[in-house]
């Protein structure tokens, strides 16, 4: 296929089957967790079906799966170097953990069992993203270009890292103005980093502390109000299920 002979020969196909997993893993994983819940909350007997998973009395929760796997592949790699095809093997194993860890990033963000508490929708921020940096990571060669050929001279050398240096200021600021997605998505696409930076930061963040007056500060808070946090928590109740507050 001339499309996969393509990610291969520009070095993509590992990030390309990391992706693949990361995506299936983490779909299969939540299909998994919400009919176990449903099956929870209908109180319906235990068939032998899909449960949660318990050793010696203790739930382990599918990040640990994830964490050995992300460990596993890890290791693997930096000790054998594996070409072709072992190297998208661990790449699946990589992207496959990956997905069960972030999926569960709440929990290890909070300390505590929030995987279908409000808190939990963290946990589809972090997949999101997760899956964001794969696609540009797919899509990229290198996150900030190639460096120019010696002939390019001076002027040349000096412009390359000029750009470089505004292109990560401007990444900076996205992360000062509280936009870790769009800062982390920005060191790898100029353009993201260019637009976060020059957009309202959100309020709270240590660029508004430091440097909104009142007036603009209200008008983050209008930017990023209530109506903002709604149309995000469809988007996150759609991908992962709808919390539930405890009691």
């Amino acid at each position: 296929m001339h499309w996969y002979r393509e990610l291969v020969d520009t070095g993509r196909a590992q990030a390309a089957w990391a992706l693949f997993a990361f995506l299936l893993t983490f779909t299969v994983a939540r299909a998994i967790t919400r009919r176990i819940r449903a099956k929870q909350a209908s109180a319906q007997p235990d068939d032998g079906g899909l449960s949660d998973v318990h050793i010696g009395g203790i739930h382990i929760h599918h990040q640990v799966w994830g964490i050995l796997l992300v460990l596993l592949s890890g290791l693997l790699q930096f000790r054998y170097a594996p070409a072709s095809p072992w190297a998208e093997v661990l790449a699946v194993m990589f992207g496959a953990g990956a997905a069960l860890t972030l999926d569960e990033f709440a929990l290890w963000l909070h300390l505590d069992d929030v995987y279908w508490g409000p808190e939990g929708r963290k946990s589809i921020d972090a997949i999101l993203l997760g899956g964001a940096l794969g696609v540009v990571l797919l899509m990229q060669t290198s996150p900030i270009g190639a460096e120019p050929e010696r002939a390019g001279g001076e002027l040349a050398r000096w412009t390359y890292f000029a750009t470089v240096g505004v292109h990560l200021v401007m990444a900076i600021l996205c992360f000062l103005k509280g936009k870790l997605a769009t800062g982390l998505i920005g060191i790898v696409v100029p353009f993201v980093a260019f637009a976060g930076a020059l957009r309202l930061a959100k309020p709270g963040s240590t660029w508004a502390v430091r440097r909104y007056g009142e007036r603009k500060e209200g008008r983050a808070r209008k930017r990023f109000g209530p109506t903002y946090d709604k149309r995000w928590n469809r988007i996150r109740d759609a991908l992962g299920g709808h919390p539930s507050r405890r009691t």
